[in-house]
C-alpha cells in the first residue's frame, strides 16, 4: 500500500489531465477544499468525494486553490453538471491561521511541508464568492466545520463582531452541517428526482435562506431573535444560543428559523445518529489512504500524525463549554462495527512503513465507544448538552466491555505489536460508581488495561482547570477526579515497573476564571510535581457556550453576568501563572500575587532560598 501500488486514476481527479485519463468531459460535482487532498477517511474532503463517487457521480477535487491570481484554479475544470461543493477543510480556517492572541501561526498541518499561506482567512466565504462570481447559475453547497459552526448568527472573535449566517456572506445555495453523508445522499436522490437545489427544503441537517419560510416538513419549529435584534442586544444573542444548543442535542429536534436581511434562514433538524452499517459504509469506501501523488516528496504533518491511527466512533456527550465537537458531530455516539475497525487495522498493517504500532484507537473522546442511553425513550425527551455533567446520567450505559474487546482483538492481529490510545479519555466516567457492578468492573479493567498496555510513554488528559467555579462553567468535573486518577496512574506504574508520564492540559482566560484561580492552579499543580507543558489561552470559536459568554457577558442558561478576561494584558496576567517555575517569570508572578492580595501563596510556590 504505497504510491507505486496505485495508478493516478485511483485518486479522485484534481486536474484536466486526470479528467482526460478517465475520459470525462466534465465532472458532476467539483469539490473545493482548503486542505491538501489526502485520500483517507480521517479527512472530510476525501470522505465526501468518495461518498459522492459511491452514488454514481463523477467527482473532482480542487485542493487549496490559488485565490490571489486570475482565479485559474477555479476555472481549470469548468462548471460541474450538478453543483460546486466547498469546505475549508478539517479545521476552521481562522483557528488554523491564528493563535488565541490573534498572532499568525507559522505552520499549517494540512498543507504540504506545513506551509502557512496556502488557504485564505474564512476560506469557505472566499471560495464561494469566487465561484458565484464566475458561475452565477451553478449551485454552491457548503459544508465542513467552518460552515457548520457559522450556520446561524455567531460571534467572530477575529474581528470582534457578530456575523450573520455564513449563507448570507457566501450566497451559497445550501449548507450541510455536521457529518455530511446522510444529507448528501438524500440531496443526490432529490436532484435525480428532478428537483433543483434551490427548491429543496426537506433534507435534515441542512440550512438555507428563503424569502419566506416554507411549509415545515418536521414536527416542531422554533423562531430565534433576528440577526438585527441580536446585533443590538447581546442578551437576545445569549437566549438564542441556549435554544440552538438544546435543539442540537435532541434526538428529534425542531426546525429553527431566524430572520436576516429581511429574509428567513431555515435550519432543518439533524438526522438521527448513524447506524453501524451507515458509518461502516463511510469508512469502507475505496480510499488509497495516501496523499495525492502531486505531493510526492512533500511532508504533510496532519497525515503523518494519523496515518497509523483508527477512528472508532463519532460524537461526544461531554458537552464541554469550549468545545465545538457536539455542535458539529452531535452528542449521540455513532460507533463502527468491530469488523469494520479490524478491517481498517489490517489495511494499516500492509503499509510498507508500518512498524507494528497503532498510534491511536480513538475518537473525539477515546472511551465513549458504543455508549448510549439504557432506555432510549428517556433520551428522546432529553435536551441537555452533556450526559456526564454535572454528574453522570442515571440512564447512560458506561460499560467499557465492548471497547476492551476492540483493544484485545486489534492487539491479537498479525503484524500488531502494540496499540496506543492517543485521543483524550474521560477519566471521570471511570471513577464514578454505577449501581451495576458489571459496569464498575469494566471501569476497573479499562483503567488497568489502558495504563498498563496502551500508553506510549505519555498519557494526555484534560482536567482543564483546578477551580471548581471555573470547571462548572466549563462543564468539566471537579479536579478531585483528576487527583484520584493520578493516584491510580502512579500506583499502576509503580506496580508494573512502568516509566510513564501523565500530561495534563489546562486552559487560562476561560469565562469565569480570574487571576486568583490561576494562582491557585499554580500552587495545586506544583504540589502534584507538574511543570505544565500543554497549556493554552481560551480561543472563542463560533457556536460554543464559552464563546457566547465571552461575547455577551451573560451565561445563556442563567442569564447572569460572568467575568471573562478579554484584553491582552488580562490574558497574559492569567497565562503567566502556568510558568511560575520559569526564573524569568518569578518576579512578575510574586508582584501579581501581592497585588491580588495572595501573598500567602508566594511561600507555597517558592522556597526560602529563592526568596
Amino acid at each position: 500500500m504505497d504510491h507505486q501500488s496505485y495508478q493516478l486514476t485511483d485518486w479522485l481527479p484534481t486536474t484536466k489531465k486526470e479528467l482526460d485519463l478517465r475520459e470525462w468531459d466534465s465532472p458532476d460535482v467539483i469539490l473545493f477544499s482548503g486542505d491538501a487532498y489526502i485520500d483517507h477517511p480521517s479527512f472530510g474532503t476525501a470522505v465526501i468525494g468518495r461518498l459522492l463517487e459511491s452514488q454514481g457521480l463523477r467527482v473532482a477535487i480542487v485542493p487549496q486553490p490559488n485565490w490571489r491570481d486570475d482565479f485559474r484554479d477555479f476555472k481549470k475544470l469548468g462548471a460541474p453538471r450538478l453543483f460546486f461543493a466547498v469546505t475549508a477543510g478539517v479545521m476552521d480556517s481562522m483557528i488554523n491561521h491564528y493563535t488565541a492572541n490573534k498572532r499568525l501561526r507559522s505552520q499549517d498541518a494540512y498543507t504540504p511541508d506545513g506551509r502557512a499561506d496556502m488557504r485564505p482567512d474564512r476560506a469557505v466565504t472566499v471560495y464561494s464568492r469566487i465561484l458565484k462570481e464566475l458561475y452565477p447559475d451553478v449551485p454552491v453547497v457548503i459544508g465542513g466545520v467552518e460552515a457548520s459552526l457559522r450556520r446561524i448568527t455567531h460571534y467572530d472573535y477575529w474581528n470582534d463582531k457578530l456575523h450573520k449566517t455564513i449563507l448570507a456572506d457566501t450566497k451559497a445555495d445550501l449548507l450541510i452541517y455536521g457529518m455530511g453523508e446522510l444529507p448528501l445522499k438524500q440531496l443526490i436522490r432529490e436532484i435525480r428526482d428532478g428537483k433543483h437545489i434551490r427548491e429543496i427544503n426537506d433534507i435534515p441537517q441542512t440550512a438555507f435562506i428563503r424569502t419566506e419560510a416554507s411549509e415545515n416538513p418536521f414536527n416542531e419549529e422554533v423562531t430565534l431573535f433576528s440577526h438585527e435584534e441580536c446585533a443590538k442586544d447581546k442578551l437576545k444573542q445569549a437566549k438564542n444560543f441556549r435554544i440552538v444548543e438544546e435543539q442540537s442535542n435532541r434526538l428529534s429536534a425542531a426546525r429553527i428559523l431566524q430572520k436576516v436581511d429581511g429574509k428567513t434562514l431555515i435550519v432543518n433538524p439533524p438526522y438521527p445518529p448513524m447506524k453501524d452499517e451507515e458509518i461502516d459504509a463511510s469508512f469502507n469506501l475505496p480510499y488509497t489512504r495516501l496523499p495525492h501523488p502531486k505531493y510526492k516528496g512533500k511532508h504533510i504533518p496532519a497525515y503523518e500524525m494519523i496515518k497509523f491511527s483508527v477512528n472508532l466512533h463519532r460524537g461526544c456527550f461531554g458537552g464541554c463549554a469550549f468545545c465545538t465537537i457536539s455542535a458539529h458531530q452531535g452528542k449521540f455516539i455513532a460507533s463502527r462495527s468491530r469488523q469494520s475497525i479490524l478491517d481498517e487495522v489490517k489495511k494499516i498493517t500492509q503499509m510498507p512503513d508500518f512498524k507494528g504500532y497503532i498510534s491511536d484507537l480513538g475518537g473525539p473522546s477515546a472511551n465513549m465507544y458504543r455508549m448510549q442511553g439504557k432506555d432510549l425513550t428517556i433520551c428522546e425527551k432529553c435536551k441537555k448538552p452533556s450526559c456526564i455533567f454535572p454528574k453522570i446520567c442515571f440512564n447512560l450505559n458506561t460499560d467499557h466491555s465492548d471497547l476492551l474487546d476492540i483493544y484485545k482483538a486489534v492487539d491479537s492481529l498479525p503484524g500488531i505489536k502494540k496499540s496506543f490510545i492517543g485521543s483524550g479519555i474521560r477519566y471521570d466516567m471511570l471513577l464514578q460508581d454505577s449501581n451495576d457492578e458489571k459496569i464498575n468492573e469494566s471501569h476497573r479493567m479499562y483503567l488497568h488495561e489502558l495504563i498498563r498496555n496502551h500508553v506510549s510513554g505519555r498519557l494526555k488528559v484534560a482536567p482543564e482547570h483546578t477551580s471548581d467555579t471555573t470547571l462548572k462553567i466549563m462543564r468539566k468535573p471537579s479536579f478531585r477526579y483528576f487527583d484520584r486518577f493520578k493516584q491510580i496512574f502512579d500506583e499502576l506504574n509503580k506496580k508494573h515497573l512502568l516509566n510513564q508520564q501523565l500530561i495534563p492540559y489546562f486552559i487560562s482566560s476561560h469565562p469565569g476564571c480570574n487571576e486568583e484561580d490561576m494562582a491557585e492552579l499554580a500552587v495545586i499543580t506544583k504540589k502534584l510535581n507538574f511543570k505544565l507543558e500543554q497549556v493554552q489561552d481560551f480561543t472563542p470559536s463560533p457556536m460554543t457556550l464559552a464563546t457566547e459568554i465571552y461575547y455577551t457577558g451573560y451565561h445563556p442558561y442563567t442569564l447572569q453576568p460572568v467575568y471573562t478576561a478579554k484584553s491582552r494584558e488580562e490574558k497574559n496576567d492569567q497565562r503567566q501563572f502556568f510558568f511560575w517555575h520559569d526564573p524569568k517569570q518569578r518576579h512578575s508572578v510574586i508582584k501579581k500575587l501581592k497585588r491580588i492580595g495572595r501573598s500567602d501563596l508566594v511561600k507555597k510556590l517558592y522556597s526560602r532560598d529563592i526568596l
